[in-house]
């Protein structure tokens, strides 16, 4: 010390800490209110400029409330010293943070702006938290006195311990990167895998890929799999994919009639259904002769994979309902069934039954069909 401490020394130190803590109080109160205001805009930026701020304004005034009471106090110049230095470095530390914050905010706000999904790849944004906060630790480091070339040199020679240990991670991690940055695959898109796993991606992380089937399970891949596994993506290059519905008619019906009037109901639900898209004109392609009916396709088209069950209940029921109206027939798969005689009965009763051993039945005709169907 320099001189002598006394209770006027301690009343100021205590006082700028107290005023430290009370103005990083309403900092913090005052920019909690800014946040809830900034929630309310369109633009991304102002919350993650808020958030940020929250992290670092409070207590780097809370720091420099510190620094001004140990400058009030007679202190010895290494206990000066000592201070000042935990006093930047808690200062860098929470730049650190809030730069972090800040910078991964900002990767995921882009990376959901591109995507147009509401997910989020925290592939990207684990990447960047973790280099910002890393170079806020060398930086604190150096700050400290600590050289970080040997720290460096260090690490440099046991990446490759680190990297022969950790290969099936390092795996992933590369494979979930080049699958970003390939964009064969975004959150929110529906794919499905040769193996048979299907659903939309939730999340594409550091070490899998979480995919949400429609029965709402949770399916995780890891990336390294997804990476090599031949995929069917339905929201590449577009949400809206094509519907193709089979049906049939009797043989007996007009195909000219039935074609317009199942264009026109395929047009009606196109127009009057969520999922459907409207500008799309329906198509009715026949290809074949069945057995028991003519078969054709109705090409319809939803905006995206999920909507395809609700298009097609909506559009079987409006079609069955409307061909009824129309007088339409939808005809039953029939069979008929012949049983030739091979001789004449000898000894038949009134009945027609056989009368003796070895004579064949009499020809009979028996036909099986659907009830109320004719033949």
């Amino acid at each position: 010390m320099n001189r002598t401490l006394t209770m006027h020394d301690l009343i100021v130190a205590g006082a700028w800490v107290g005023a430290g803590a009370v103005a990083a109080l309403a900092l913090r109160l005052a920019l909690r209110w800014l946040g809830e205001r900034a929630t309310r805009t369109r633009w991304d930026g102002d919350d993650i400029v808020v958030t940020a701020l929250r992290t670092l304004v409070p207590w780097s005034v809370l720091g420099a409330g510190a620094w001004a009471a140990a400058a009030a106090l007679p202190l010895q110049h290494a206990v000066d010293r000592t201070v000042n230095q935990v006093l930047v470095a808690l200062l860098i530390l929470a730049a650190s943070v809030a730069a972090a914050r800040m910078v991964a905010e900002t990767v995921r706000s882009v990376a959901l702006s591109r995507s147009g999904v509401a997910a989020s790849a925290t592939i990207f944004v684990n990447i960047t938290r973790v280099a910002v906060l890393g170079m806020g630790g060398l930086v604190l480091l150096q700050t400290l006195g600590i050289s970080v070339a040997p720290l460096i040199t260090a690490l440099g020679v046991g990446g490759l311990a680190v990297a022969l240990a950790l290969q099936d991670t390092l795996a992933n991690l590369f494979a979930g990167v080049h699958i970003l940055a390939s964009k064969t695959v975004q959150p929110g898109d529906y794919i499905r895998l040769s193996s048979g796993e299907e659903g939309y991606v939730v999340d594409i992380n550091w070490r899998n890929t979480v995919v949400r089937q429609l029965s709402d399970n949770l399916v995780i891949i890891p990336n390294a799999k997804l990476a090599g596994a031949i995929a069917t993506n339905y929201h590449q290059p577009e949400q809206q994919m094509s519907l193709i519905v089979q049906a049939g008619v009797g043989y007996g019906n007009d195909l000219e009639h039935v074609e317009r009037v199942t264009v026109e109901v395929a047009a009606e639900v196109m127009a009057g259904v969520e999922g459907g898209v409207p500008a799309h004109e329906p198509a009715v392609r026949f290809h074949t002769f069945g057995e028991s009916r003519i078969d054709f396709s109705v090409i319809l088209r939803t905006s995206e994979y999920g909507e395809q069950y609700r298009i097609k209940h909506e559009f079987l029921k409006r079609l069955h309902r409307r061909y009824q109206a129309e007088g339409i027939e939808i005809s039953y798969p029939t069979r008929t069934v012949m049983l030739r005689q091979d001789g004449v009965a000898e000894n038949a009763g009134a009945d027609g039954k056989e009368g003796a051993a070895g004579v064949a039945l009499p020809r009979q005709r028996d036909t099986t069909q659907a009830p109320g169907q004719r033949i």
